[in-house]
């Protein structure tokens, strides 16, 4: 059943509390008051649509407004947050209501190229045009059998704090590693207080967050991770966990150096965290094997302006391909397009020459971040070559020097 006589509205402050409860029953969680308060602080009245039922509140579709790091450049994107349905209104259309209306808002406004999400669930966001473009490496690993190589002399010391004191200093080192990491979101002020809030109803029965700083013999901060450890014991003795959740560092001494303490730490005896698949630490360790690695999902993109956002990003070779593409939601995407560029600039504009491949707007997604590479979506059936040898001309254009990772759920 398609319920279209629920209005789509655009939400205003006073929504905020009403919106918490929603994503509290569509997501099975429970926000404590300082959660909520560190909520409203990022949340962005104009651009979350709601849809009520008579006074209630019963599906939403939201966004922030960010930058998102992508191959050689920085664009606006659209990071879309607090998806969510009422039980009792699932199956009526909304979500598919709420999603279109949202592409079309992206679009006309014409600022952000494309849009990012962290997706609950995959199926959901393929069907409007979302694509996989970052994958991450999940890391659930006992500590104790793993070896770092021994320290240089190009390591400096090691100091603790708490986050919030050495904010500054983290953002600097962040924004000056983000330009070289696809997928990696802008913080602002705002962004930076929430990141390093540490509410209690996030330590999920942990200690309160902690950063190891590594300061080059300079004195210069070029390392830092935030972490946490859960206290254990069972009958052999202490098995804590060091729990890392975000470890930037601008050069390898810097980041062996961190590794090392806390895969090493006292009565821990097992360490969590999230990566990219090409985290160097699978390099780092005597044993890869022992981290027991696996590969989810991280970030989808979904291309909102084919030439605009095309022409954004830097190819890792020269590229002049016409490519072809499907947009059931934004005709204006459908069309041949050709691409052409490479390391230094592109340009991207409607083509009448016969196209060399063939794909949906969602393959486009997959491939802007640089994380999967041309030649596996044609493999999937994903990608169409038209003509004779286009793979292999465009496909490593579309590659990038690091794999794309989410840095932070929003």
């Amino acid at each position: 059943m398609t319920d279209t006589a629920l209005p789509i509205t655009v939400g205003r402050p006073d929504d905020f509390d009403e919106l918490a409860r929603l994503v509290e029953v569509a997501f099975h969680t429970t926000l404590d008051a300082e959660t909520r308060d560190a909520e409203r602080s990022i949340f962005e009245p104009p651009r979350s649509l709601v849809v009520r039922d008579g006074a209630d509140l019963v599906a939403s579709a939201g966004a922030y407004t960010r930058e998102l790091t992508v191959p050689g450049a920085v664009v606006p994107a659209a990071h879309v947050t607090m998806v969510a349905v009422l039980p009792t209104h699932r199956r009526r259309g909304l979500l598919t209501r709420l999603m279109r209306r949202q592409l079309r808002e992206v679009r006309d406004a014409g600022r952000e190229p494309v849009a990012v999400l962290w997706a609950s669930e995959g199926r959901i966001y393929p069907r409007f045009g979302y694509g996989l473009a970052a994958q991450q490496l999940v890391v659930e690993c006992a500590t104790t059998e793993l070896r770092l190589p021994a320290p240089t002399a190009a390591e400096g010391r090691l100091r603790l704090d708490r986050p919030a004191a050495r904010r500054a200093e983290l953002a600097r080192l962040y924004d000056r590693q983000r330009a070289a990491h696809p997928g990696w979101s802008d913080r602002d002020d705002r962004w930076w207080r929430y990141v390093l809030g540490d509410l209690p109803g996030h330590r999920d029965g942990a200690t309160e967050r902690r950063v190891l700083l590594h300061e080059a013999p300079d004195g210069e901060i070029d390392g830092y991770a935030l972490w946490r450890t859960r206290r254990g014991y069972d009958a052999g003795g202490p098995s804590g966990v060091t729990v890392v959740d975000e470890l930037v560092a601008a050069n390898p001494a810097a980041r062996a150096a961190l590794w090392r303490l806390l895969l090493s730490l006292d009565l821990t005896r097992r360490l969590s965290y999230q990566g990219a698949v090409d985290d160097p630490l699978l390099r780092l360790v005597d044993e890869p094997r022992r981290l027991e690695p696996r590969v989810s999902d991280a970030l989808w993109v979904r291309v909102v302006d084919v030439p605009a956002a095309l022409a954004a990003r830097r190819y890792a070779a020269a590229v002049d391909v016409v490519v072809e593409v499907t947009d059931e939601l934004l005709p204006e995407n459908s069309g041949r397009w050709r691409l052409t560029g490479g390391p230094d600039g592109a340009r991207c504009v409607p083509a009448d020459a016969p196209a060399d491949l063939a794909c949906d707007v969602r393959a486009l997604g997959e491939l802007y971040l640089g994380g999967v590479a041309v030649t596996a979506l044609a493999d999937a059936g994903r990608v169409a070559e038209l003509r004779p040898g286009a793979l292999a001309a465009a496909g490593p254009a579309f590659s990038w020097r690091r794999a794309p990772s989410g840095m932070g759920v929003f």
